[in-house]
């Protein structure tokens, strides 16, 4: 049932075309369980959330299906803690069942590997130079080496090299070994890279441990997003990666001058808090305090206190709500069209009449929670063609070297068309890649 990010687009669709894996069963794993990159989202062991089980469970008790999603999650959990089961959704599903297909094929995997360098002879690439055990080690390849590993969004240097201020490795929630040395290697190489400036973008909230990816709150009647001025200045339902170019101010995040948005603010009421989960704590359950005190989030109990414990002007943040107010009554919001999409209403309240994304905030207290541009990880890497072979500035090939994933340039270019846009591409061409490696 998700929604392309663009379904009115020609070629788009508001349901049906996304898919994911179900819960998975992950104890054949064994010792390697120990080896899985942590869940995004923090919970106890096999408590364990759709994406489609979280779009029943945010809207809360506003949601008749909710209690019934609940008791779900919850027989998941009895039955894996009574059999001693591990299980996994979402990302982690996928990872583990790839890993269980590496085990049942044999294929060895060498973890804490690094990639020191490709080796190249005539122009084409025959191996790569890895560090073993403390030991350099030169591997051959006889059909080609396929680069698939991540992004560099935590590389500090190299998102200063290529990226806008703001920027913060600790606002990232990609994997941690996702630090660029791939692409690197693929440059020196001869490699040309596309796309460095952009990322896999998502308005965050930077909470103490970890940052939160805004994925749903923004959708939510009852909330707005202002900037420093105290003004709207997008449709807050807006896939993330556009938001995030909005919230920096110009097309794909490269505007500079009046029209930056930072630091930006999720601003929200109390009725929106006793409605809806948000930041994965549930209605009208407090919020942690170490999340007040650290300046994620502030409350205040009008919106004049709130503005000025903010930073931002009181007039105009009383002016901003004022005329949303006066969309949320109307149901239409002319000034962004905020709720005029399939994909805006996807994680919007249903039974909030008439428009399920637009609310009027007017409960106190109120509470703003600080926007960063946060990401799922970097966009830019390799040129590459529909081979996954890598190109070279000219468009010529260098033989024996392929790149796929977060390590290559994306397909989607500055946009994003769905869910799994990037994970979906890294298997197209990584099976691509081999295809034509094997071919050889």
């Amino acid at each position: 049932g998700y929604s392309d990010y663009y379904p009115e687009a020609p070629g788009g669709r508001s349901h049906g075309r996304s898919v994911e894996p179900v819960p998975y069963n992950a104890t054949g794993l064994g010792a390697e369980l120990r080896t899985l990159e942590p869940d995004y989202v923090r919970a106890p062991k096999n408590v364990v959330i759709t994406a489609a089980e979280f779009r029943q469970l945010h809207l809360g008790l506003r949601n008749p299906r909710s209690p019934l999603t609940g008791a779900r999650v919850a027989g998941r959990w009895l039955a894996a803690t009574v059999l001693r089961r591990r299980v996994l959704a979402r990302g982690q599903a996928l990872s583990a069942m790839l890993r269980a297909g590496l085990l049942e094929a044999k294929v060895p995997l060498w973890l804490d590997t690094p990639l020191v360098d490709l080796r190249t002879e005539d122009g084409r690439v025959t191996g790569a130079v890895v560090l073993r055990d403390g030991r350099e080690q030169v591997l051959t390849a006889r059909r080609g080496v396929i680069i698939a590993t991540g992004g560099f969004e935590h590389n500090e240097v190299m998102r200063k090299q290529y990226q806008r201020e703001p920027i913060g490795t600790d606002w990232t929630v990609g994997a941690k070994a996702n630090t660029g040395d791939g692409i690197r290697a693929g440059e020196n190489a001869g490699g040309a890279v596309e796309f460095m400036a952009d990322a896999w973008w998502g308005p965050s909230i930077p909470l103490p441990r970890l940052p939160w990816f805004c994925l749903a709150e923004r959708n939510l009647p009852g909330s707005i997003v202002v900037n420093e001025r105290g003004e709207r200045f997008m449709n807050e339902c807006l896939p993330y990666v556009e938001a995030t170019h909005e919230m920096y101010g110009g097309e794909h995040g490269q505007g500079a001058g009046p029209g930056e948005n930072l630091p930006a603010w999720l601003i929200f009421d109390q009725r929106y808090r006793n409605r809806y989960q948000f930041a994965g704590v549930p209605p009208r359950q407090p919020l942690p305090g170490r999340w007040f005190k650290s300046g994620a989030l502030t409350r205040a109990d009008s919106l004049p206190e709130l503005a000025e414990k903010i930073g931002i002007p009181v007039e105009n943040l009383r002016a901003t709500v004022t005329r949303f107010n006066e969309f949320a009554a109307a149901g239409t919001d002319p000034d962004f069209g905020r709720g005029d999409s399939a994909y805006d209403n996807y994680y919007g309240d249903p039974r909030n009449r008439p428009n399920p994304n637009l609310g009027a905030l007017e409960t106190g207290p109120y509470y703003a929670a600080k926007l960063v541009p946060g990401d799922l990880g970097t966009k830019g890497g390799l040129s590459a063609d529909t081979d996954g072979r890598v190109l070279r500035a000219d468009g010529s090939v260098i033989e024996g070297l392929y790149a796929a994933g977060n390590a290559s340039a994306p397909v989607m270019g500055h946009t994003y068309a769905g869910p799994g846009a990037t994970i979906g591409p890294a298997i197209v061409y990584g099976y691509l890649a081999a295809l034509h490696a094997a071919t050889r």
